[in-house]
């Protein structure tokens, strides 16, 4: 498609591809999605982007990245959902290291999410220093759904380009390594003595009580109160007749379609748009400190390969990953949640963690997701979150992935896990604890190398490092 030229888009269901061509000095970029009513958003709730992933209507979804030779960063729009009220859905995309310059055959297309088949697609080749683009739109006309390819750069990055559409934005980045305070907490509780207070009030008390229902007899003088109001309560209703006229005046001056189109999310708390990223020299950071105290919390990995490229469940050269958890409860209790022996969980019941499905065919968009539910913090202890590389390949060699965690409230976490360069077939990714009440996560990105002579005892040998009391048996399988 040229720049400014439309198409009509008869599917009912989309899915939107950003993608680019990766190499070395090429930032990464992330797509987004505004929904827009005479070309603002109605409150904060229409932006869909990485902090954001879902709309509360259910029809927008940012679906995450797809790392390899060509990296894409996914959205999907179930048109046929989009409310009514919704006139324009704004394609987006914002760099992150770099300007869209150093982009190679960015682009954007437009696909059927039946069946695949390409319904639009524009490159835009003319970027110079622009850190944000609107790369195409979804508009309605005559009650039909076109794609217009725009191509508009913004140097000010997705901040300006999400104020321009009137989203309110706070992109100050949440704090990270909030695990020491813990400590001076437990030298207060023992400083301030309690029992000296509780016995100070009680002689005062008994002298005081016996004295207070002497006086109370006097009833009498209060009925004589009740006998004068009377009258002033029949003068009472007829003013309340007459004042009525002026509230019909004010119900007519806000009229009501208006209402619909400021929703009062917009007063709540601006969209940050930072992420966390955990390192070797910054690998801890605090949940609850950050904002997520409650909610489902998701964690989804991408990964790319030398056999090829996928979203975290997409398979490269049927390649199976599997993301698996051990957890530790506050009574003591412990367990696994793995697609192996069919161990999913469950979110409202202990352990409070649930694996959404075991993703073999890679026919998902979102592929295998991790879910732990932060309502019940105060149940847990702790939680090793790994990925085991079930078959499609020998050992982690050649595979880059990346380790997201998305709390509520909270800007995703991000970790990175490469290098491996031995037999591999496991790799711990997180440790997330609760210290004295706070939920901090802690990156391990640790391949673990099986014990000589036991090749598939990777997990035998999680468990002994870090100090989990499993019996550890061979599994059925995935049946």
């Amino acid at each position: 498609m040229m720049k400014g030229a439309n198409v009509p888009v008869s599917a009912g269901a989309v899915r939107i591809e950003l993608g680019w061509q990766s190499g070395p000095g090429v930032p990464d970029a992330d797509a987004s999605a505004l929904l827009l009513v005479s070309g603002k958003v109605r409150s904060d709730n229409d932006f869909v982007f990485y902090n954001q992933p879902v709309h509360p209507s259910g029809a927008v979804r940012h679906e995450g990245k797809q790392h390899g030779q060509t990296v894409l960063d996914l959205l999907s729009v179930n048109l046929s959902q989009v409310e009514p009220q919704i006139e324009t859905i704004v394609i987006a995309a914002s760099a992150t290291g770099g300007t869209f310059r150093q982009f190679q055959g960015l682009y954007v297309r437009v696909l059927d999410a039946a069946n695949g088949a390409e319904l639009a697609r524009f490159a835009s080749g003319d970027a110079t220093t622009e850190t944000a683009f609107v790369l195409g739109e979804l508009y309605r006309r005559q009650g039909s759904w076109k794609f217009r390819a725009v191509g508009q750069g913004y140097n000010t990055g997705l901040e300006g380009l999400a104020t321009d559409f009137g989203i309110s934005v706070d992109s100050e980045p949440a704090p990270t390594q909030q695990y020491t305070p813990p400590p001076p907490q437990q030298q207060q509780q023992f400083t301030p003595p309690p029992p000296q207070q509780q016995y100070a009030p009680p002689p005062p008390q008994p002298y005081t009580q016996p004295a207070q229902p002497q006086y109370a007899p006097p009833p009498p003088p209060p009925q004589q109160q009740q006998y004068a109001p009377p009258p002033q309560q029949y003068t009472q209703p007829p003013q309340p007749q007459y004042a009525p006229p002026p509230p019909p005046q004010q119900q007519y001056a806000p009229p009501p379609p208006q209402q619909g189109y400021a929703p009062p999310p917009q007063q709540g708390a601006p969209v940050n748009l930072s992420k966390i990223s955990l390192t070797k020299d910054a690998p801890t950071v605090s949940l609850t400190k950050s904002g997520a105290t409650g909610g489902t919390m998701r964690v989804n990995l991408n990964w790319t390969t030398s056999r090829g490229t996928g979203l975290f469940g997409r398979k490269a050269s049927n390649l199976d990953l599997d993301l698996c958890c051990f957890y530790e409860l506050a009574n003591g209790s412990i367990g696994s949640v793995r697609a192996l022996d069919r161990r999913f969980g469950d979110l409202q019941n202990p352990p409070f963690i649930r694996l959404d499905q075991d993703d073999r065919t890679g026919s998902s968009a979102t592929g295998e997701n991790l879910d732990i539910n932060l309502d019940f913090t105060r149940f847990f202890r702790r939680i090793l979150v790994f990925t085991s590389l079930y078959e499609g390949a020998r050992d982690f060699r050649g595979v880059q992935a990346t380790a997201t965690l998305y709390p509520v409230n909270s800007v995703p976490i991000e970790m990175t896990l490469d290098g491996c360069v031995d037999d591999s077939r496991d790799a711990v990714l997180a440790i997330i604890e609760n210290v004295n009440g706070e939920l901090v996560v802690r990156r391990e990105c640790t391949f673990i190398r099986p014990p000589a002579g036991q090749p598939g005892g990777g997990i035998t040998e999680i468990v002994r490092r870090y100090n989990w009391a499993f019996d550890i048996r061979a599994g059925r399988g995935k049946d």
